[in-house]
């Protein structure tokens, strides 16, 4: 089982957040035991690009990005059944897939199709270039917000299958639920902001929008 930080102070609060370069800041007051540590700083894309873009800048550690995306359920773009990694890997939330009753066909459309996506971001985001040597090193997993924490979760197993030394994952906000999936698949979990059912991650931020891939490559140019 993981450590969980989190500010006590914000638990359940909505809209405790300017934007995400605010919270950014703050999510780096909570790391800061990693400053100038060598640690790494993955940004899963694209709203976690300009969150971990405040981490990394704060805690003078070096970033990349790490393209891991959910599995869309048909019809319904907002929600996911499974996420892929960036090797390809697959992980699935068992108990929705029961409920959604989708075909074999229609489940490996759409995995076949986020990996198609997965490969494209590749190219825009990290210009397909060798993934960093994680091997003994400390990484800091940063996106905007966890929902159903099942992409996260994806992201950490890709991290462990690279035999990172120390798996750190750092968000802003989180559900309840995701976080308890997370926490015995991590060496420390950073949530300042943990909610309850319903949740959206938008609601935790006063401005919120959609990132587009020039705001993404804008940020990423900065760190290539």
């Amino acid at each position: 089982m993981g450590r969980l930080v989190e500010n006590t102070d914000l638990r359940m609060k909505p809209y405790v957040f300017a934007d995400r370069a605010d919270a950014g800041r703050l999510l780096a007051g909570s790391l800061g035991d990693y400053t100038s540590s060598g640690a790494l700083v993955l940004a899963i894309p694209a709203g976690g690009v300009p969150v971990a873009h405040e981490v990394a800048i704060n805690l003078k550690l070096a970033m990349d990005v790490i393209v891991v995306r959910k599995v869309q359920i048909p019809g319904n773009t907002e929600a996911g059944f499974g996420a892929v990694g960036p090797d390809g890997e697959v992980i699935f939330n068992n108990a929705l897939l029961k409920r959604l009753r989708l075909s074999d066909e229609e489940i490996n459309r759409q995995v076949e199709q986020t990996r198609r996506v997965i490969e494209t971001r590749n190219k825009t985001y990290r210009q397909s270039k060798t993934f960093p040597d994680l091997k003994e090193k400390a990484v800091i997993i940063v996106d905007d917000g966890l929902a159903s924490g099942y992409t996260m979760s994806e992201a950490v197993r890709f991290v462990r299958r690279k035999k990172a030394g120390k798996t750190i994952v750092a968000v802003p906000t989180a559900s309840e639920s995701a976080i308890n999936l997370l926490m015995s698949e991590v060496d420390e979990l950073h949530c300042l902001n943990i909610r309850g059912y319903p949740f959206a991650v938008a609601e935790a931020y006063m401005e919120w929008h959609d990132l587009d891939d020039g705001e993404v490559i804008s940020i990423l140019r900065t760190w290539q």
